[in-house]
């Protein structure tokens, strides 16, 4: 049917092509995913030629140099070949962002699929809530962060009467990130109103913001990040309405218990395993995980998420694709 013999490997195309630099949720993944397929005997090309045995479709909108095949290529595509199955990956959503056209781009892409994921169970029933048939074919697989490089192996433990340290990092400078909370925390540090602990803010962030004591570093990734981030003891995220993210979850595999907004959409699955959710001061949150930090930090250990299981799953998927 699909045209391969055992001379010639399974070939996947990816509509994104991923980039080494500070970029979004997206581009980690297909790191990731690449070296899985190939370690599993597949081809992984980002284009719709030559033909492909399944093609992968990551955020259909041609907003970037790295998306390489888009709305329109796949319906051309499947028009002309109806047996290559595609695999949607949904990672977006209008409500993350204050956009208004995601979510119907997404459902016109959803009807040329074979089999979705979502990257959270908030976001399939998000999309279940306005079009997506749950009955349809899908599986919800948690975002996960490469494990040779986001590692809890070394990370700073706190000494007694040293303050602990907050950490968040965006590559993004978009308000619902969570600026008005990170804002808030550092003014409370600076004032004395919360005493033991200092803020690093990693990234970009609005112009508008006036830092009082934060640590402020740049957009950094890979390597650099991580050590960056096992520098410190506690992830504070304030993100609302996160389809997943994957800064929070370069933070707990760096061995960091989480604190989150409860309006965090997907980020609260996680954070219910291994951290404590706020609704708008998060302060008695991070004072409660101060005091318990050995404990969280252990649920962090038992539960973290993982980028080898998470491709792992998409790669099997792939594999039952072609039966």
């Amino acid at each position: 049917m699909f045209g391969f013999n055992k001379m010639r490997k399974p070939i996947v195309a990816v509509s994104m092509a991923p980039t080494r630099s500070p970029w979004g949720g997206a581009s980690p993944f297909v790191l990731q995913f690449e070296a899985m397929m190939q370690r599993r005997g597949w081809r992984v090309q980002y284009s719709l030629q030559p033909m492909p045995d399944v093609v992968l479709v990551i955020d259909p909108r041609m907003d970037h140099p790295k998306k390489k095949f888009g709305l329109e290529e796949l319906r051309f595509f499947r028009k002309a070949h109806p047996q290559v199955p595609i695999l949607h990956r949904i990672n977006e959503c209008d409500q993350r962002k204050g956009t208004d056209d995601i979510d119907e781009l997404l459902r016109q892409t959803s009807e040329l699929s074979d089999h979705t994921v979502f990257i959270a169970e908030w976001l399939r029933d998000y999309f279940a809530a306005k079009w997506f048939d749950t009955s349809r074919p899908h599986t919800c697989i948690y975002n996960g962060a490469d494990p040779s490089l986001y590692h809890p192996f070394g990370t700073s433990l706190p000494k007694p009467g040293e303050p602990l340290r907050i950490v968040t990092h965006h590559w993004s400078d978009n308000p619902l990130k969570g600026f008005d909370i990170y804002e808030s925390v550092d003014r409370m540090i600076s004032e004395g109103r919360l005493p033991g602990f200092i803020l690093r803010v990693i990234g970009r962030w609005p112009k508008s913001i006036q830092w009082k004591s934060a640590e402020l570093f740049g957009p950094m990734t890979g390597r650099r990040l991580a050590d960056n981030l096992r520098e410190c003891h506690i992830y504070l995220t304030a993100s609302r309405w996160e389809p997943c993210g994957m800064h929070h979850v370069e933070g707990a595999q760096c061995g960091l218990p989480l604190v989150y907004h409860e309006d965090g959409g997907g980020i609260v699955e996680a954070g219910k395993k291994y951290g404590l959710g706020y609704r708008n001061d998060p302060s008695v949150a991070l004072r409660e995980v101060a005091e318990r930090w050995p404990e969280f930090r252990k649920r962090v250990f038992q539960q973290m998420p993982s980028g080898d299981r998470m491709v792992m799953e998409y790669s099997d998927i792939c594999r039952s694709l072609l039966a």
